[in-house]
């Protein structure tokens, strides 16, 4: 049974793929890392063990593996794309020296390590649609100049150390479990409170803005079966892109009036999203990770639209 440690455990991600992880491998086997401005509550909190566990802390890191004799990391700490860029050292602070720190800790007790990118990584000058696995990367944000520093260095511990590093290019994730905290995509999940609620949803991304998205239950299954993947068959490790739909916000919007026809929308655009979301591609091709692990979505939009209707009304009308 694996021993796993989670850091940013409480954040947007960690937050469910924590509690995945403990239904996979049982409650004890997941220890949820944490800072101590972001502690983990309810279930999260009362389900298994909890640590302090700061990425840009070493020593911390190594205690909890030592404590709890850890043999995967999910490293999830970083700050999401708007955030990164009011902040860029910091982002640079948690998402690369955090990273390093990671690594080292597992170099030298045997760890393996996931680290997700993102669509982020890519640039104006990739390819608008149907990304290849292996293109041209020149992003323009601090974000994306992490993240693709992210799968370089996870590659450079792979190679150079034998570090079992693997990493997925996350699309914008779509979640009904935890509110959206700063990405470019993170329109695409207030749309749907917005419908819930009765509200009019002013949108902050422009029509037409094609983007790849991801609803949160293939996103956190793609990080479990990646980690459990043969590595023999792994030829990229870091890190895969996976795709499940692409739209633009007119196409969201028309899923959600299908079923909820006196929905409205306007828009009001915000410059540095927008200019987030023109640097990135419309779409990603992910066959490298279907001929790889087998990966394939369950969501599209429709369905997903259903669930996540379905989902907010139990949660936000009571």
């Amino acid at each position: 049974m694996k021993n796993i440690l989670v850091i940013g455990a409480t954040g947007q991600i960690g937050s469910e793929l924590t509690l995945k992880l403990r239904e996979i491998y049982g409650n004890t086997h997941v220890v949820c890392g944490y800072i101590p401005s972001a502690k983990p509550r309810g279930e999260l909190r009362e389900s298994g063990p909890f640590e302090i566990c700061d990425v840009t802390n070493p020593e911390q890191i190594a205690t909890v593996v030592l404590k709890h004799h850890v043999d995967t990391i999910y490293n999830l700490a970083a700050l999401l794309s708007v955030v990164a860029e009011g902040r860029p050292q910091l982002a640079w602070k948690i998402g690369i020296d955090g990273l390093w720190n990671v690594l080292e800790v597992a170099r030298e007790h045997e760890c393996a390590v996931f680290t997700p990118s993102s669509i982020g990584s890519f640039g104006p000058e990739t390819p608008r649609n149907n990304v290849p696995q292996d293109t041209i990367q020149r992003p323009t944000t601090i974000y994306g100049v992490s993240k693709v520093t992210t799968e370089l260095l996870s590659d450079y511990y792979y190679r150079k150390y034998g570090v079992d590093t693997r990493s997925v290019r996350f699309p914008g994730l779509i979640s009904y479990v935890t509110p959206p905290g700063g990405g470019t995509t993170d329109y695409a999940c207030d749309i749907y409170y917005s419908a819930v609620r009765g509200e009019k949803f002013t949108c902050p991304i422009g029509k037409g803005t094609y983007m790849d998205m991801m609803y949160m239950p293939d996103a956190l299954r793609a990080c479990v079966e990646l980690m459990e993947a043969d590595p023999y068959r792994l030829i990229h490790r870091n890190a895969f892109n996976i795709a499940a739909m692409s739209f633009d916000p007119e196409g969201v919007f028309n899923a959600i009036k299908k079923y909820k026809p006196e929905f409205e929308m306007d828009y009001d655009v915000d410059p540095l999203k927008q200019a987030n979301a023109d640097s990135w591609p419309n779409s990603l091709s992910d066959v490298a990770a279907q001929q790889e692990w087998d990966w394939k979505a369950e969501y599209d939009l429709d369905k997903m639209t259903v669930d996540m209707l379905a989902k907010l009304r139990e949660k936000l009308i009571r």
